[in-house]
């Protein structure tokens, strides 16, 4: 069981069906999920009517809709911050931009292999090729991210359909891993245990004095 604006819903069997994976839910099992809800969902009203069925209560008036060992007054701030930034636009894509990025990329990745093709593999075209195809492959990383965050995008679909091309075509990973992981990490971010980033680098990130005695 799960809250969303104070609705209790029953997601046991429907986290097996879930798009964003069955784990991004059960990290949010007992606990409060708007946030997570919101930030995560960009066509709600589509949403919902997928939760109609799976509504089984809501919280008693006296009950609060968050956490112990979170504050209210943080949350409120948060909330309140988010729907400034919508309405100032400030999360809407230039598509300009994005474009530029991606044919950037493209010429740094292409122009690195033509450089080490046209002038051989000594020592200076190929550390010059070795750099550009570095600094392309970065980009690619960081731009399938925009994408994996459906961020470049106003339909879901042409992000998804793009982050294969790059992160699968191009840097040679799967784009279902990459999702997997990260929307874990972004559903419950430096949470040990349900953080996936936390999870792979243990020691980079035990320094401090409540993880590191954990870990």
């Amino acid at each position: 069981w799960l809250v969303i604006d104070r609705k209790v819903y029953d997601v046991s069997e429907f986290s097996k069906r879930h798009p964003g994976g069955r784990r991004v839910l059960s990290h949010y099992a007992g606990q409060d999920a708007t946030d997570a809800f919101v930030a995560f969902h960009n066509d709600k009203s589509l949403v919902k009517k997928y939760l109609r069925s799976l509504l089984i209560g809501e919280l008693a008036p006296d009950q609060p809709s968050f956490e112990s060992n979170k504050k209210k007054s943080l949350l409120e701030d948060f909330r309140e911050l988010r729907c400034t930034i919508e309405k100032m636009g400030l999360l809407r894509p230039n598509y300009f931009f994005f474009f530029l990025i991606f044919l950037h990329l493209l010429v740094l990745d292409a122009a690195s292999w033509l450089i080490v093709w046209y002038f051989g593999i000594s020592l200076v075209p190929f550390v010059t090729g070795m750099m550009f195809f570095t600094i392309a492959q970065i980009q690619m990383g960081w731009f399938q991210h925009d994408l994996g965050h459906c961020s470049v995008f106003r339909k879901p679909r042409w992000n998804r359909l793009l982050q294969v091309v790059v992160i699968n075509v191009l840097k040679g990973l799967p784009a279902s891993w990459w999702n997997h992981l990260h929307n874990q990490h972004h559903a419950k971010p430096n949470c040990f245990r349900k953080d996936p980033d936390l999870n792979m680098h243990p020691l980079l990130f035990s320094l401090g004095k409540t993880l590191s005695v954990e870990v």
